[in-house]
């Protein structure tokens, strides 16, 4: 028995089928407000510094920041590609976690009241204070840098699921028992259902601190990545170089972001009609 609800077809800039030529204009619309933005912000900067005469090591123009970027690629890529796997790898820890908690929390109302509080507690431990001390514990290597990852984004994923679970529609979840079925079915058809469009959400939100994770710990102490990569340019007045460190963090942080969507798609279809509802 499914209680899953019917796909909406509707245009959607994220859902739309992909040989639907509307959908393909819908979804530039949407983007085009943010690309204008961003061009207007990148002209400003552009005429600011060609304008001011400011320094290369206070402030490079964009175009340096391309230029040098593009001429520095192949060391940018290395420290990017140990970035991504600190990030992919803490994610995975994290989501785990966040999954097997959740589900035991929702089967056990005494483990909630015991564990959500702790878990709303450890967002006050400022991550500038964790990372170091990670570093001091675990050294350099990949296990500290893959330990800050996962307690920045546990926090977002498991309350997103464990809120969804409580979400579910108590009427289907009263059916189904009234029905003969068991606890564990009523979680696989009502709850886990039920729980996608938050814990989705909760995702994107998690993804892009994941990246901020993996970027600081490298700061703090590694031997690559983009964060100490970004430490080592600053040592040297290459600005120019940071920055373009910075805009390689930012197109991962939105690559990530924008995976979460096809995932999204791929397993639940019905959770983005859901939270364009809820918008609507």
């Amino acid at each position: 028995m499914s209680t899953l609800p019917p796909r909406d077809r509707s245009v959607d800039p994220v859902v739309a089928p992909v040989g639907d030529r509307t959908g393909r204009w819908a979804r530039i619309r949407w983007a085009v407000p943010s690309i204008v933005t961003l061009a207007a912000l990148v002209a400003g900067w552009q005429f600011y510094v060609t304008s001011s005469g400011v320094r290369p090591q206070v402030l490079p123009s964009p175009l340096r920041v391309v230029e040098q970027g593009w001429a520095h690629r192949g060391e940018i890529a290395t420290h990017a590609a140990a970035t991504f796997q600190v990030t992919v790898i803490g994610f995975a820890v994290s989501l785990s976690a966040a999954w097997v908690l959740a589900v035991i929390v929702d089967f056990s109302p005494w483990l909630r009241r015991a564990l959500v509080p702790l878990f709303v507690a450890s967002q006050t431990l400022p991550i500038v204070a964790i990372a170091p001390l990670m570093i001091i514990w675990f050294g350099f290597g990949l296990l500290p840098k893959i330990l800050v990852v996962a307690l920045v984004t546990f926090f977002p994923m498991a309350i997103g699921l464990i809120e969804g679970f409580a979400a579910a529609d108590r009427d289907a979840g009263a059916l189904l028992r009234s029905m003969g079925a068991s606890r564990v079915q009523e979680f696989r058809y009502v709850r886990l259902p039920s729980a996608m469009p938050r814990f989705f959400t909760s995702l994107r939100i998690a993804i892009t601190y994941a990246v901020v994770g993996a970027v600081f710990a490298e700061y703090v102490g590694a031997s690559a990545g983009l964060g100490i990569y970004m430490s080592l340019q600053k040592n040297s007045f290459r600005t120019d170089l940071v920055l373009a460190a910075v805009v390689v963090t930012a197109l991962l942080s939105i690559a990530l972001y924008l995976a979460t969507f096809a995932v999204e798609r791929l397993v639940a279809p019905w959770a983005r009609t859901e939270n364009r509802s809820r918008r609507d």
